[in-house]
C-alpha cells in the first residue's frame, strides 16, 4: 500500500500542471476583451461603506473624488458618528466641492453584515440607477468610471466585478498574502471565467450594478443573510439571465500591514467562507498549489526531480501571465522567493478551511451556516458595541 501515496500525489500534480496551463490560455483570453468606446456618460452613485482609519485612506477615496467623469455623486456610510473616518470625508469636500457628497451615520445593523446594511441605506438614497460599491481600501486612475460606464453601454449587463492587484503594506504577512491574490486566487477566478463559460460570481472590493439587478434577485434584504454577499450577487444575477462579468479595469487593493495573529485570523475566515460559499470549487483548489504537492512528491522520491522542476515551470508560467499580464503588478519579479512559502501557507490554510465553523470578524463572532449564510454568536472580548 505503500504506493498509493505516490499515485494519489502523481494524480494531484498532472491536475495542478493541467490547471496552470489552462491559467495561462485563461489569462490571453482575458485580455483580449476591452470595453466599447464610450458613447453616453450615464450618472454614476459611487457607494462606500467606511469603518475606521485603513491605511492610506484619504490617498484611497481621494482617487474616487478626482475621476475624470462628468455626473457621478459618492455616497458614505458609517456606523457611528464618530467614526475617524468621517473626519477624512470632510477634508475631501472641502478639496472638491463640485463633487456631491452624502454621508450616513447608520447605528447598528439589524442583521450581522453591517457592511450590506450601510449599502441598504445609502442604495435607498442613491440617485442614479448604475452604482459602483467600493470598499475604502481601494485605489483607482481617474478613468475607472470612464471604463466601467462604457462596459455598461452593454443593455444585458447586470454586475460587474473589477479585478484587483492586492498591494501590500510593510509586513511579510500581508506581502505573502498579496501573492496569493495576485496569482493564486485571480488565476483561480479568471481560469473558472474560461471553463465555466462565463462568470457566476462577483467578488468585493469593487462591484458595478444596475440597481433594478440587485432588487431583482432579492435586494440587500436577501443578501444581507451571507457572509460573502459579493460572491451571491454575482451568482443570483447570474442564475437569473442577467450579464455578469469580470470587468477590463484593474483597481488596486491596498491590504494594508497585518502582523501574524490578525493576518492568521483573516486568511482562516476567507477560506471557511468560501468552502460554504461554492464548496466544489473549494475543494478544486488543491490544484492552485501545485509547489507543495511537487514538494511532497519529491520527500517520497528525490528521483522525481524533473517532475519538481516542471512544476515550478507552469507555476511560474501561470503566476507570472496573472500577476503581470493580467493584474500589473510591478512587483511580481521581485516575489519569487517567496511565492514556495506562500503556496506553502495557502496549502495549510486550505485546509484548516475544511474545519471549525466559526469567524471572528470587527470583533465580532459569528457562525457560518452550511449554506453559506451566517449569524452573530457574541463578542469575544468584553467590549460590548456602542449604541
Amino acid at each position: 500500500m505503500s504506493w498509493i501515496p505516490t499515485i494519489l500525489l502523481g494524480c494531484l500534480l498532472l491536475g495542478s500542471w493541467v490547471f496552470c496551463v489552462l491559467t495561462v490560455i485563461a489569462a490571453v483570453r482575458y485580455r483580449r476583451v476591452h470595453p466599447p468606446s464610450l458613447l453616453t456618460c450615464e450618472p454614476v452613485s459611487i457607494l462606500k461603506p467606511l469603518h475606521g482609519l485603513d491605511e492610506g485612506l484619504e490617498d484611497n477615496l481621494r482617487t474616487f473624488f478626482s475621476q475624470d467623469y462628468p455626473d457621478f455623486e459618492i455616497l458614505f456610510a458609517a456606523r457611528e458618528a464618530s467614526d475617524p473616518a468621517l473626519a477624512v470625508v470632510e477634508r475631501l469636500r472641502l478639496d472638491y466641492p463640485d463633487v456631491p457628497v452624502r454621508v450616513f451615520v447608520t447605528g447598528e445593523p439589524p442583521y450581522p453584515n453591517a457592511k450590506v446594511y450601510s449599502l441598504q441605506r445609502m442604495l435607498a438614497e442613491a440617485a442614479h440607477d448604475l452604482l459602483v460599491m467600493s470598499d475604502s481600501d481601494i485605489r483607482v486612475t481617474q478613468s475607472m468610471l470612464r471604463t466601467v460606464a462604457a462596459e455598461f453601454q452593454d443593455p444585458n449587463l447586470g454586475v460587474a466585478t473589477c479585478p484587483y492587484r492586492a498591494v501590500p503594506g510593510g509586513s511579510l504577512w500581508s506581502v505573502l498574502e498579496a501573492i496569493g491574490m495576485n496569482t493564486e486566487f485571480w488565476g483561480g477566478a479568471i481560469t473558472a471565467r474560461m471553463v465555466e463559460g462565463g462568470v457566476k460570481f462577483a467578488v468585493g472590493p469593487t462591484i458595478a450594478a444596475r440597481r433594478a439587478v440587485v432588487q431583482a434577485v432579492g435586494g440587500w434584504e436577501r443578501l444581507s443573510q451571507y457572509l460573502a454577499e459579493d460572491f451571491v450577487l454575482g451568482q443570483f444575477a447570474a442564475a437569473a439571465g442577467y450579464g455578469v462579468i469580470l470587468s477590463s479595469y484593474v483597481i488596486e487593493h491596498r491590504i494594508g500591514t497585518q502582523e501574524m495573529r490578525a493576518n492568521f485570523a483573516h486568511r482562516l475566515r476567507w477560506n471557511r467562507s468560501t468552502r460554504r460559499s461554492r464548496p466544489a470549487g473549494y475543494v478544486g483548489q488543491i490544484f492552485t498549489n501545485p509547489l507543495p504537492i511537487a514538494l511532497g512528491l519529491l520527500v517520497l522520491h528525490p528521483e522525481a526531480w524533473p517532475a519538481a522542476v516542471v512544476t515550478c515551470v507552469l507555476r511560474a508560467a501561470a503566476a507570472f501571465t496573472i500577476s503581470e499580464g493580467v493584474l500589473h503588478d510591478p512587483l511580481c519579479r521581485t516575489w519569487w522567493p517567496l511565492i514556495l512559502w506562500q503556496d506553502l501557507l495557502s496549502c495549510v490554510f486550505w485546509v484548516a478551511g475544511f474545519f471549525g465553523n466559526t469567524i471572528i470578524w470587527r470583533n465580532r463572532q459569528y457562525r457560518l451556516l452550511s449554506d453559506g449564510r451566517f449569524e452573530l454568536i457574541g463578542y469575544p472580548t468584553t467590549d460590548a458595541p456602542r449604541r
